[in-house]
């Protein structure tokens, strides 16, 4: 297939199903958490999903090879990114389950229209603004700290676009967990599942799945810790299953 590939660019294997995406070379790069995140995502047959902030559309690619969604909306504000998103949807000839849109956040009720989503997915910035000196149109700046988009804003979109007991998604930080229970709940999206990602045994997390369902009951529940590598240093099973691959 004929796909444009920019002199910065290059393809990177997914390693499941023959899915690769296309990423900027000195540009910021998905990680284990975009992919934990895609498979901590509970989707049903002919859902239909968004990711918001979708990058370089990592997690839509994930979620049409992994489930039987029927579509999946990218949401992204930085138009060359949305652009290579696409181009990445092309690749793996996705087009007819995969659609990627460059627009703000704060205004996707007005894209879309309210309701319309069985689940939101979104991996947001981590950082809130004003932490460290950050250079506002640099992309890997945008997509690390709060800087066109709040945690507020994702949370209330995501309200939004939800039908009446969908699921929203989330992967961050621990240390912004109160933030998320918080805004989860007033913006009417029970938090209901919530896991916490070791770097290996008897390190402390530094990433947490949380999963709520808009107008859901009240009760939370933890799921055991998930690590990324065990105790040798290897990928742990569970990863490796995530990934789809025979552990080393």
């Amino acid at each position: 297939m004929d796909i444009l590939i920019n002199e910065n660019e290059s393809i990177d294997d997914l390693q499941y199903k023959g899915l690769k995406i296309i990423q900027k070379n000195d540009g910021f790069k998905f990680g284990v958490d975009a992919v934990i995140l895609s498979h901590f995502l509970d989707v049903k047959k002919n859902d239909h999903i968004i990711d918001l902030g979708t990058g370089t559309g990592i997690i839509p690619i994930l979620i049409a090879g992994k489930t039987e969604a029927r579509m999946i909306t990218g949401l992204e504000i930085q138009q060359d990114m949305a652009e290579m998103a696409a181009r990445s949807v092309k690749l793996n000839e996705l087009d007819e389950r995969v659609k990627i849109v460059c627009g703000d956040i704060k205004n996707s009720v007005e894209y879309f229209g309210g309701s319309k989503f069985n689940s939101v997915v979104t991996n947001p910035p981590y950082m809130s603004s004003g932490r460290g000196l950050v250079n506002p149109s640099d992309t890997k700046s945008i997509a690390r700290h709060e800087i066109l988009c709040g945690l507020e804003d994702v949370i209330r979109s995501a309200a939004k676009l939800l039908v009446t007991g969908g699921q929203m998604a989330m992967v961050h930080r621990p240390q912004r967990l109160v933030d998320i229970l918080v805004l989860m709940r007033q913006y009417k999206i029970e938090p209901k599942f919530l896991r916490f990602v070791h770097p290996s045994p008897y390190k402390r997390a530094n990433l947490v799945l949380i999963k709520g369902f808009r107008g859901g009951n009240p009760e939370l529940k933890m799921i055991e810790p998930l690590y990324i590598y065990d105790e040798h240093g290897n990928y742990s099973k569970e990863i490796n299953d995530i990934y789809n691959r025979e552990e080393k």
